[in-house]
């Protein structure tokens, strides 16, 4: 395998890396992945359950096309002459067709672009022959039907390729006005799109639902359409760039998390074009310590392949389309080699991530989501009061995630009426400057209101239960405590020490104080926070108010009315509802 470099802490004083260490991280990936090509080069079978639903032939162009987008970024001419041979023999007939909502379409939309990004050294090196072949086997993707989500960008990038290189056009300009028409009923505003119908919101918006577009942008040169998808870009990245924690982990939610350090491709892109909140050392700082966050963390294993988990090997990271090769669509995180090495983001000095600046609750608006960050131990947690996917999902529709736990098989962040923790149907109800609060469905029939409130590492959370019998069994849950952290929850209203309750004869009020942290020695809860609760006078049945008072200054106050909403007591309106 190929050496690391040394650290460079002068330039780098956070992660030590530099522009040389991405290359060797590439050059690494590559070697590593060489060897399970088949002979004629057209497949990679790497090793490991093949779990994916596709089945193995697309698990092997799987391989081939995720590791060509990594040969893409890197443009080693001799690495992309093993991959000019399977393009060669995977067009004549070795590779499955794209077909409607086939998995083929997302490798095919990888290939395309990495033919884009090569073109001179790749595609125009080709014999004819195979140039045909292989836009033949491409135009397929032109006029299939993809799924409703992410997946309607992978015409739009096929499209931009073969309409580059001079084939079919007028189906290829069809299919990049279409991809693109098609996203923008997802767009949400700030920066944010939904990865199809109804909330998902997670890491999509960046290495898919921002990337393909500006992309196409940049490399078509199409100053209108790059500054509507930049702009949008660097309105997401203010946003982003909090998501990141100070031993620069991605916060842990959403779907595909396998895919690791692709997480950095936004970060990258806004610095590519030019478009990004962010400074150049900042934004170096977040990518960096992502990556090396993952690296040190066994991301790769002794052979230097990525394997299918987070840190690890972990098959509970892994979807229903995963197979052995899909870790490699953390490629997109090489985008950062489009960037010379005289840009600015790989000469500025490193600076600190936003977790490390200040202590931050930060609202984000078309999720509904209310960030909490602490400077003192650089974890950040992510309240989530708005996203959830087509099913429940541990990773979407818990309460709160954070940068250095995951979800516990014991249902952390959750309320559990009756046995039952499902959290479906979730509604926005608004967010605040440290606040956030919306209502979902337990069960049918069985529903909940919740709120947090937060300040520092402290959180006071409420949750309303209606819907339930008289004596149903309630209970609420925080973090689970995992790598050095220490958990708190502290009852207020209606539990007991272990977070348990039960419903009375209407909608019942549960309330606690919750405190995730990695400080050793922090100060009591109730030496920070105090909380009153009272049932107001003349309001609906099941009506509370809730008031938060900080030791170090500061109130708020919020009503439960009773019908499922949420109204702030100080005037305040309801920003990001439904």
């Amino acid at each position: 395998m190929p050496a690391e470099p040394a650290e460079d802490r002068s330039l780098s004083p956070y992660t030590g890396r530099t522009r040389a260490h991405w290359e060797a991280a590439a050059d690494s990936l590559l070697a590593a992945v060489a060897p399970y090509a088949t002979d004629d080069q057209a497949l990679y079978h790497l090793p490991g359950r093949h779990t994916s639903s596709a089945g193995r032939l697309s698990d092997g162009l799987e391989g081939y096309a995720r590791t060509l987008l990594l040969a893409g970024f890197r443009r080693d001419e001799k690495v992309l002459e093993r991959y000019a041979r399977g393009l060669d023999a995977g067009t004549a007939g070795v590779w499955p067709r794209v077909e409607d909502r086939g998995q083929p379409l997302v490798e095919a939309a990888s290939i395309a672009l990495a033919l884009r990004l090569t073109r001179p050294l790749l595609w125009d090196r080709l014999d004819d022959g195979v140039r045909q072949r292989a836009a033949a086997w491409l135009g397929d993707a032109l006029t299939v039907e993809p799924w409703p989500c992410n997946w309607e960008l992978f015409p739009v990038a096929v499209g931009g390729f073969l309409q580059e290189a001079g084939y079919e056009p007028d189906a290829s300009r069809a299919a990049i006005d279409r991809g693109l028409e098609r996203i923008e009923q997802w767009y949400r505003g700030d920066g944010w799109y939904t990865d199809g119908h109804g909330r998902k919101f997670d890491y999509y918006n960046g290495w898919a639902m921002h990337l393909y577009p500006v992309l196409h942008a940049w490399l078509a040169d199409d100053a209108r359409l790059l500054d509507l998808y930049a702009g949008r870009l660097e309105a997401h990245l203010g946003d982003y760039a909090r998501l990141f924690g100070g031993d620069g982990a991605p916060m842990l939610q959403g779907r595909s998390l396998t895919y690791r350090f692709a997480a950095t491709a936004p970060l990258w892109l806004g610095a590519l074009t030019g478009r990004t909140p962010l400074s150049p050392g900042e934004t170096r700082r977040l990518a960096s310590g992502a990556l090396r966050y993952f690296l040190d963390r066994g991301a790769v294993d002794r052979e230097g392949l990525l394997t299918l988990g987070w840190h690890g090997p972990d098959e509970s990271f892994a979807q229903h389309y995963s197979g052995p090769a899909s870790p490699y669509w953390a490629s997109k995180a090489f985008v950062a080699l489009l960037l010379p090495p005289e840009h600015e983001v790989w000469t500025a000095t490193e600076e600190p991530g936003p977790a490390e600046r200040a202590d931050a609750v930060t609202r984000i608006g078309p999720p509904n989501w209310l960030l909490q960050s602490t400077r003192s131990d650089g974890l950040v947690r992510l309240h989530n009061h708005g996203s959830e996917d087509v099913r429940y999902d541990p990773y979407y529709t818990r309460l709160a995630y954070s940068t250095v736990t995951r979800p516990s098989p014991s249902y952390d962040n959750s309320v559990i009426v009756g046995g039952e923790a499902s959290r479906t149907g979730i509604v926005p109800l608004g967010a605040g400057d440290d606040w956030a609060a919306s209502r979902h469905t337990v069960t049918d029939g069985v529903g909940a209101v919740c709120l947090v409130v937060a300040r520092g590492a402290v959180e006071v959370r409420a949750h309303l239960v209606s819907g339930a019998r008289p004596g149903t069994p309630v209970r609420v849950t925080g973090w689970a405590a995992q790598d050095g952290t220490r958990a708190e929850l502290r009852p207020v209203q209606g539990l007991s020490a272990t977070g348990e309750g039960v419903t009375g004869g209407g909608p019942t009020l549960f309330v606690a104080l919750v405190r995730l942290t990695a400080d050793p020695d922090p100060l009591p809860l109730t030496d920070l926070v105090s909380v009153r609760v009272t049932a107001p006078a003349g309001a609906e049945p099941g009506a509370w108010d809730l008031t938060v008072t900080w030791a170090a200054g500061g109130t708020a106050g919020f009503r439960f009315d009773g019908t499922g909403g949420i109204v702030p007591l100080d005037g305040g309106d309801l920003p990001g509802g439904p």
